[in-house]
């Protein structure tokens, strides 16, 4: 069983940069894929970016490609999402998961094991 947790949330203003950390415990980390997700209030959870288990491969929501990507260091158990030029309706609840899925998982039920969030709050 893999255990997550998040940090690295915060106010910051809209054009800023912001560097969540995912890091995992109790589990083979190299064996999951990590995903992370987002949830504003009175919204669905929502798919953010994926990063395979080897790390060489990322996949990104249209809303964030370009400026998210999903860092992986398999030797320190940790996952980043490095979050460059926010926008308020970036504004969320962060989650990361861990999915033992083969495939590309950008749906919650596909993952197995999350975190208990951070938030992020991009305002003037």
């Amino acid at each position: 069983q893999v255990q997550l947790v998040e940090s690295g949330g915060g106010l910051v203003q809209p054009g800023d940069s912001l560097r969540l950390s995912c890091a995992a415990s109790g589990g083979i980390f190299s064996n999951y894929d990590i995903g992370w997700f987002r949830q504003a209030p009175g919204k669905e959870r929502e798919f953010v970016g994926r990063i395979t288990r080897s790390g060489l491969t990322a996949y990104y929501a249209d809303s964030v490609k370009g400026r998210f990507t999903i860092p992986r260091d398999n030797a320190k158990n940790t996952v980043r999402l490095q979050m460059n030029s926010l926008k308020p309706e970036d504004t969320a609840l962060y989650y990361c998961a861990a999915s033992a899925l083969r495939v590309t998982a950008v749906t919650p039920r596909q993952y197995d094991y999350w975190g208990q969030g951070t938030q992020v709050t991009v305002s003037s």
